[in-house]
């Protein structure tokens, strides 16, 4: 459970925004679709090795 303790003179709307950024970084909605359906372990090895394989070719191109 996510808490935003609300600091004295503290307008909601940064309380807000605080508590979005916690939300995303915590990834809450991620694990839960995540968790959704079952995936193989060797599917999740090749999404992982998938993943990599783009950055570096990013990362490639990049430094051309």
């Amino acid at each position: 459970m996510l808490r935003i303790e609300i600091k004295e003179g503290e307008n909601i709307e940064r309380a807000l925004k605080r508590y979005k950024r916690k939300h995303r970084n915590v990834k809450v909605m991620q694990n839960l679709r995540d968790n959704q359906f079952f995936t193989k372990p060797s599917v999740k090895r090749r999404r992982q090795i998938q993943k990599a394989e783009y950055i570096q070719n990013l990362r490639d191109q990049e430094d051309i």
